[in-house]
């Protein structure tokens, strides 16, 4: 786990997450053309109230990389089956 301090809104906050989270993270905020502060806002401010906020930064990296997988991968093709 690596725990940073940001300031969100206009007050400080700490968020542990692994430091492969805060990498693709910063990927996210770079392709977004966002500061890894403002992309942070932008989660926080969208994730649902029972969820933490380190765990909706996670959802959102998960969220990133499986929409840049679905836009390399066909999806004309039949599901492989395990028969």
């Amino acid at each position: 786990m690596k725990k940073r301090s940001v300031s969100i809104a206009g007050h400080q906050t700490s968020i542990s997450i692994e430091e492969p989270f805060w990498l693709a993270l910063r990927g996210l905020a770079t392709e977004r053309g966002q500061s890894l502060a403002g992309l942070i806002a932008t989660i926080d401010g969208e994730r649902a109230a029972e969820t933490n906020l380190s765990s909706a930064i996670r959802l959102a990296v998960l969220a990133w990389y499986q929409a840049r997988l679905e836009a390399i991968t066909p999806t004309d093709q039949a599901p492989i089956s395990s028969e």
